[in-house]
């Protein structure tokens, strides 16, 4: 489909993206030259954004449990948030010229920047070179530990859009990538990432299993017809036991990570309060299950962006407990 054919019944208005919030501020208010660019960074779609923040805050409110919060984890957290907006900005921007073909081919993505023909694989690149170097400026104000476990994650990123040609678990490898934060944002509070933090970032990955399958059945029909792999055709219909598994998974391993912080300290008050996040997170994954239909493509999507409601209850709780 090119920029100039005639838009198909119930399609997006021209340049707009098929499953971005309507009225975003992108559409609405960004200077038009730069609206496919930051549409190729998905700021039309914040939701993404907050799924690669979250296990960052959790990362640090974590560290600041086991020795209390220090006035430079404000800098951390706020660094992170500019992090975030901005490699979650240049790894989709990677996603959409590695699958650029995919992408033509499937109803969803096919209005996106590059397969609609609003910004070619070169400009993409240099948008690319541009964020991961504004991020790059952000990760040097950390310690040394912090700046090489950034660049490590740099690997995940390149390979996750590959995963979905060789493996039926292309959700676990955006995992991988997606809540290396956890590791990154405990070494720039601690100096170095330990047990803990090794627990939270395998609960991160359990519920990233978790979220993106439900967002993988959108797409479902197109992926098999494409040749596509996902978590979501390999479950089917036994998606819901599977989500389950990764619903405890996701609670007793981030309760583990805050037992191995907090037991040593004999502050009950302090233990009851942050376990409060993981369990009142599960709660919501629960709801999530509850309402969601693997059928409806739209009830997906709205079941998958409430998870930023869900990871931040759990982020909330670990913040205030580590104030006790």
């Amino acid at each position: 489909m090119s920029p100039t054919d005639p838009l198909p019944e119930g399609a997006p208005p021209q340049g707009t993206v098929a499953d971005a919030v309507r009225g975003n501020w992108v559409d609405r208010w960004a200077p038009e030259v730069s609206r496919p660019y930051l549409r190729l960074s998905r700021a039309d779609r914040p939701i993404g954004t907050w799924l690669l923040l979250l296990p960052c805050w959790w990362g640090v409110a974590l560290a600041a449990l086991g020795d209390g919060w220090r006035l430079w984890d404000l800098w951390i957290a706020g660094g992170c948030a500019a992090g975030a907006w901005l490699m979650r900005g240049a790894g989709c921007t990677w996603n959409d010229i590695t699958d650029r073909q995919f992408d033509a081919a499937v109803a969803r993505t096919r209005s996106r920047p590059i397969p609609s023909g609003q910004v070619s694989v070169g400009q993409a690149l240099v948008w690319m070179a541009a964020q991961m170097g504004f991020a790059g400026l952000v990760v040097l104000t950390y310690n040394w530990a912090t700046i090489l476990l950034a660049l490590s994650s740099l690997g995940l990123v390149a390979i996750y859009p590959y995963a979905k040609r060789f493996t039926w678990w292309p959700q676990l490898f955006l995992g991988l990538a997606f809540n290396w934060g956890v590791i990154v944002a405990f070494a720039a509070h601690a100096g170095l990432p330990g047990a803990p933090a090794i627990l939270l970032y395998a609960a991160g990955i359990a519920w990233t299993l978790f979220y993106d399958t439900i967002y993988a059945h959108q797409d479902i029909e197109d992926d098999v017809l494409i040749g596509v792999k996902s978590t979501a055709r390999l479950f089917g219909a036994a998606t819901g036991r599977w989500l389950a598994l990764f619903l405890v998974l996701t609670v007793l391993l981030m309760s583990a990570s805050i037992l191995l912080t907090l037991l040593p300290q004999e502050k009950p008050l302090k233990l009851a309060l942050a376990l409060v996040a993981p369990w009142a997170m599960g709660w919501h994954l629960l709801w999530q299950m509850n309402r969601l239909d693997i059928a409806d493509a739209g009830n997906c999507m709205r079941t998958f962006r409430t998870n930023r409601d869900a990871g931040l209850i759990a982020a909330l709780f670990l913040a205030v407990a580590a104030f006790l």
